[in-house]
């Protein structure tokens, strides 16, 4: 099976870049899904999830631009894009900096509005964020021939090994498995004589 380029990103130089592209990212957007959660929940009590919200928004703003950044400049040129599922995944992806800049602009005072609307605002960037970022993930794990793309013959030649190669160790294997069945079968009947 084929892989996209963004799977690719994700699981080359393990474990740093699924960490620095999906882990941190994602755990800190849903931090801050958590926090607005329990603002509405108890806005009377909510000075601390307020302050953690402010932070994170901010943080995580800034943080993905950053990642955006480091993508198109230094990954995005060195690959070839697989096929319109691959396109759409990275495309996604990307497009999360969107709504997480619009939040970082909204903590820092340059865009949102009265407290109530901004708040509201907040909440629809943060649905969008994990919308985008889930579409890149699904489409990210497919197998991008699925859209028609081929690969280039190389790339093909270099599967056909590999899976020759996994059938051969499968093969010797099987033949070592055989050899002990047999020989196990030949110390038992020398046992019953």
């Amino acid at each position: 099976m084929m892989m996209t380029n963004y799977m690719e990103v994700l699981m080359s130089n393990q474990p740093w870049n699924l960490i620095a592209f999906m882990v941190l990212p994602v755990a800190m957007a849903e931090l801050l899904t958590a926090a607005e959660l329990f603002i509405l929940a108890r806005p009377e009590q909510s000075a601390g999830w307020k302050r953690l919200s402010h932070g994170l928004g901010i943080a995580l703003g800034l943080y993905f631009l950053g990642v955006f950044l480091y993508f198109v400049l230094h990954i995005l040129p060195g690959i070839s894009l697989r096929g319109w599922i691959d396109e759409l995944a990275i495309a996604a992806y990307l497009a999360g900096v969107l709504p997480l800049g619009a939040i970082a602009l909204q903590e820092l005072g340059l865009f949102g509005g009265p407290s109530a609307k901004r708040q509201w605002h907040h909440i629809l960037l943060l649905i969008s964020f994990l919308v985008v970022s889930h579409i890149a993930m699904i489409f990210g794990m497919v197998d991008p021939t699925l859209s028609g793309w081929q690969p280039p013959m190389q790339q093909m030649q270099q599967m056909d090994h590999m899976g020759h190669m996994d059938h051969m160790d499968h093969m010797d294997h099987m033949d070592h498995m055989d050899h002990m069945d047999n020989s196990m079968q030949h110390h038992d009947g020398m046992q019953m004589k």
